[in-house]
């Protein structure tokens, strides 16, 4: 670790970010990709085909660790989008399946602090269909390029409750860093949550774009759509020589 700077006083002080300004704010505008799109939520459009894949898991696991949810009807789901889901921060999307042609899961940004270039990712709801797919992958680096590459923000978060397994390896593999919990950070659904943090920032995202574009290369995948590389061992070497 190389020694920090310091002030004419001898105290360690932070890096400088010589001519930083304050960062656009997300478009609501459509992200294309082989195997996902990103929409600006709109109910009319994206209730129906998600309230239909979300309801092949009838068991609701894919609610546990959100702050709403399982909806019983149609009705009230789309009265839940259209209470939460159109501001500005949350902003909502959708993520369309190339292959199907069907909405099959939810993403937004959020926390979106402009002037300083933080941003969060959250509210992922993937239905069956669309988990451990190539497009929920791609669908996570389509919004990671928006934030890195095209509005230029220094750093990209995510969270979720530290007892979410199945998150926390999606954020690692991801290419996410671990930072730390937040202990009794919120309350959700009657219980307490520790928040597990984790980060991209702009420094790690040249390496970790190499390694999503790997990834998602035809050539990566054989006749079955089986993957040759996993996109795990790629983000970790990614992390490592950056």
């Amino acid at each position: 670790m190389t020694e920090p700077r310091r002030n004419e006083l001898g105290q360690p002080i932070g890096e400088p970010v010589p001519d930083w300004t304050a960062r656009p704010r997300p478009p609501r505008t459509r992200i294309e990709g082989r195997h996902a799109a990103i929409e600006p939520i709109d109910p009319a459009r994206h209730a129906a085909e998600l309230f239909e894949a979300n309801a092949a898991d009838r068991e609701g696991h894919m609610w546990t660790y959100m702050g709403y949810g399982p909806f019983a009807s149609l009705p009230d789901y789309r009265r839940w989008m259209e209470s939460a889901c159109l501001g500005e921060d949350p902003l909502f999307h959708a993520i369309r399946d190339q292959a199907s042609g069907r909405a099959a899961g939810v993403a937004s940004y959020l926390r979106i602090d402009p002037p300083v270039g933080v941003i969060e990712v959250g509210h992922i709801a993937l239905a069956p269909s669309l988990q451990k797919t190539a497009a929920a992958t791609e669908a996570m680096f389509l919004m990671m390029a928006r934030v890195f590459d095209e509005l230029g923000y220094r750093r990209y978060e995510w969270k979720c409750d530290a007892l979410n397994a199945p998150s926390r390896r999606a954020a690692e593999r991801l290419g996410f860093t671990y930072e730390g919990i937040f202990r009794q950070a919120t309350i959700y659904k009657g219980r307490n949550r520790d928040t597990a943090w984790y980060a991209v920032i702009d420094k790690d995202w040249p390496a970790l774009k190499r390694a999503y574009e790997r990834w998602l290369a035809p050539d990566n995948f054989d006749a079955e759509g089986r993957q040759r590389v996993a996109l795990g061992a790629l983000t970790a070497a990614a992390l490592q020589k950056k």
